[in-house]
């Protein structure tokens, strides 16, 4: 059953859970898992996955500076819909290629570190990404690492509470 809350200033949110499923998750509906700043800045993230022996991988990379695990991700284009950019994204950072779901996934509240150290609030747009294939060469090799995890293993490896809550929401879906 939906969950209310309130979110700052007053407006209502939704968060929806969905019951665990066998099928691909590329049908389920937005959902919030986190409540996110009015003025934000917005990025798109691929969720990259796969199905090894009917069981489901996401790929993760390096931030560039930190070296923190996170999801390919960018800001928005002018000629590309959020979902394109996502996939752009997931190849240039981790020379990833597949079939990107057009509606989000989910949303969360997060800060992206600018390179003068301060931090402004940012709305992370998550799609889905069931990756195709792999290649060897891609625009950001040298500067970051790309790694497939399980679901949970990579929950343990971010450090972000919405990343987390996406990962173990996605993860559940394959039980």
């Amino acid at each position: 059953m939906p969950a209310f809350f309130f979110a700052p200033h007053g407006r209502k949110t939704l968060d929806v859970c969905h019951k665990s499923v066998t099928n691909p998750p590329s049908f389920f509906p937005p959902r919030s898992s986190a409540v996110t700043h009015p003025k934000a800045l917005v990025q798109y993230a691929a969720l990259p996955y796969r199905m090894v022996d009917g069981h489901a991988e996401v790929m993760l990379v390096t931030s560039r500076e930190t070296k923190r695990w996170i999801l390919p991700k960018g800001r928005p284009e002018k000629r590309l819909k959020a979902h394109e950019v996502a996939a752009a994204e997931a190849f240039e950072e981790a020379g990833i290629v597949g079939t990107v779901v057009k509606d989000s996934f989910c949303h969360f509240a997060s800060t992206k570190r600018l390179k003068n150290g301060h931090e402004l609030p940012c709305t992370i747009k998550v799609y889905l990404l069931k990756v195709k294939k792999q290649v060897d060469e891609w625009p950001e090799k040298g500067q970051r690492e790309r790694r497939w995890f399980t679901p949970g293993e990579a929950a343990l490896m971010v450090t972000e509470e919405g990343l987390i809550k996406t990962l173990l929401d996605f993860g559940s879906r394959w039980v």
